[in-house]
């Protein structure tokens, strides 16, 4: 086997990755839109966020049925099909904000841009991953970041372009961006040529590959994703996943308020702290993703679960900016973290067959925590008036999350010994 002269440079395809995720990541910078809406069209602030919520929602949902379609058209035509959906659904927002009109926005910012945004999210992942099958934590990191870091750059461009112009032309000039940046990156991207294999690695070494030549001896199996729903590993996945985002989602719906109420921090202050959470999120999906590539995916959730069980059981009694603010980064990097490691994650269970659709299906996770997260914080503050209680219950749900780690981590251990006594549990598909 050898390393064919046509290959691309696979630095150049995780960058052309994390210029689609830059772009779709712009959606954490949501919360610019949320005053100038109000003030202008005279909506609540309920009615604005909905069509942050709907966007997510709808993020989560389409990874799942769309998952096939990026396995079936490859990155290059899903990663365009991605640009021209969430671009199309930013500028018509543009034009439903013009017309005022609240139910144009949220189908058209919400539906059609969200349909771009879980296209977006899943579109270079599994090519990433079959480029890097030496770093896969390290390679997913760096797109996965570009999703945690996109608020960073569309935050004080938004800010600006609304002050100077207005919001619809902000969201024209934006969505107008997007298709640009996004359409530039899916030029790029494509499948390693068959017999692939990354320079520095004697193909020689190479046990076993798949049908694209990647390197897959390491993986615990090779399952399609209607096999990998099959398996009780996807399902201690799915929720695993499910706590995590949860954990941290709930902190970002009200990390501003939470802040102010706990130290007396004044809201500027707590401003401060709620920008350095998105260089913390985008920090932890590079740092823990990489430092997966030596720990073990494993046992780096099983840190995130432990970290995050320390840090909200202290968060009550930590009454100062400083450690307050600390624990909350703590925390939201285990939440990007855990972003980051899901795609090398999954490889490592169910290989890279059809890892874009299995990625797909665990994503629903996300769509599912986008509501449970904020919800359950909202409603014990309106019950008891405080936080207290909401860091309690995340807490324990986080313990049940590391159980079900150690339940994983079990049940990888008999699918090896099976694999070792040659019987039919184990078989490698």
């Amino acid at each position: 086997m050898s390393t064919p002269a046509t290959a691309k440079n696979r630095w150049l395809i995780a960058a052309s990755a994390m210029l689609i995720h830059l772009s779709i990541g712009s959606v954490y910078a949501y919360s610019v839109y949320q005053r100038p809406l109000q003030e202008t069209q005279g909506w609540s602030i309920a009615d604005v966020t909905l069509g942050f919520t709907v966007a997510i929602f709808t993020l989560g949902m389409s990874t799942a049925l769309l998952g096939r379609y990026v396995e079936r058209y490859g990155p290059r035509v899903s990663g365009t099909a991605a640009a021209v959906t969430f671009a199309s659904g930013t500028v018509l927002a543009g034009v439903a904000v013009e017309y005022g009109s609240h139910v144009g926005f949220v189908l058209t910012y919400g539906l059609v841009a969200g349909v771009g945004l879980g296209l977006g999210y899943i579109s270079p992942i599994s090519t990433l991953v079959k480029w890097f099958p030496d770093r896969r934590g390290l390679a997913t990191g760096l797109a996965v970041m570009g999703f945690g870091a996109g608020a960073l750059v569309t935050g004080p461009v938004a800010n600006w372009l609304i002050v100077t112009t207005s919001i619809p032309t902000t969201l024209y000039v934006l969505g107008t961006g997007y298709f640009v940046a996004m359409v530039a990156g899916a030029t790029y991207l494509e499948k390693p040529p068959e017999g692939w294999v990354p320079e520095g690695i004697d193909p020689d070494d190479v046990v076993e590959t798949d049908s694209h030549g990647v390197i897959v001896a390491s993986d615990l199996e090779q399952r399609t994703a209607r096999e990998a729903l099959r398996t009780p590993q996807f399902y201690l996945v799915w929720l695993i996943v499910f706590i995590n985002i949860s954990a941290g989602i709930m902190l970002l719906s009200v990390a501003s308020n939470m802040t102010q109420a706990i130290t007396g921090a004044s809201a500027a202050v707590a401003a401060t702290v709620v920008g350095l959470i998105g260089v913390f999120n985008g920090a932890g999906r590079i740092v823990w993703s990489s430092l997966s590539d030596y720990l073990g995916r494993t046992t780096t959730y099983g840190v995130f679960f432990v970290v995050q069980i320390g840090a909200f059981l202290a968060l009550p009694r930590l009454t100062t900016v400083p450690l307050f603010a600390g624990a909350m980064f703590l925390i939201i990097t285990c939440y990007g973290g855990g972003f980051a490691c899901l795609p090398a994650y999954l490889a490592d269970l169910f290989g890279t067959q059809e890892l874009g659709a299995i990625h797909g299906y665990t994503l629903t996770a996300w769509s599912m925590a986008g509501i449970a997260g904020p919800t359950l914080v909202a409603r014990i503050v309106e019950l008891t008036g405080g936080y207290e209680l909401a860091f309690y219950v995340v807490a324990g749900a986080l313990t049940v999350g590391l159980g079900c780690v150690g339940l994983l981590r079990w049940r990888v251990a008999v699918v090896r010994e099976a694999q070792l006594h040659g019987t039919p549990h184990g078989t490698r598909r």
